[in-house]
């Protein structure tokens, strides 16, 4: 298998601001507008369009990446071998 390479090249933003704006659109349920303001925050000034074409080129890439990504045995929590005590007597 091969992995996909996701190329920034001639983008006006370096990649880490470009996977962060991705990241932040796609992991929370925040709007595109809502992004650009906590970017202007943070002192980058980028348009909302900017950010859905982002999200449009590079979102699918990402979302490949993290559903090949196995989870470690340390992700599972198995809740039927939770023991705790009240009023002296184990549940």
């Amino acid at each position: 298998m091969s992995s996909t390479i996701i190329s920034y090249k001639n983008h006006r933003f370096p990649p880490q601001v470009i996977s962060h704006t991705v990241w932040l659109y796609f992991r929370f349920p925040f709007s595109l507008r809502l992004i650009e303001e906590m970017l202007v925050e943070r002192g980058i000034v980028v348009s909302y369009e900017t950010i859905r074409r982002g999200g449009r080129k590079f979102g699918a890439a990402y979302a490949k990446q993290l559903r090949r990504k196995k989870p470690s045995r340390k992700d599972i929590c198995h809740l039927d071998e939770v023991v705790i005590s009240i009023g002296g007597r184990s549940h």
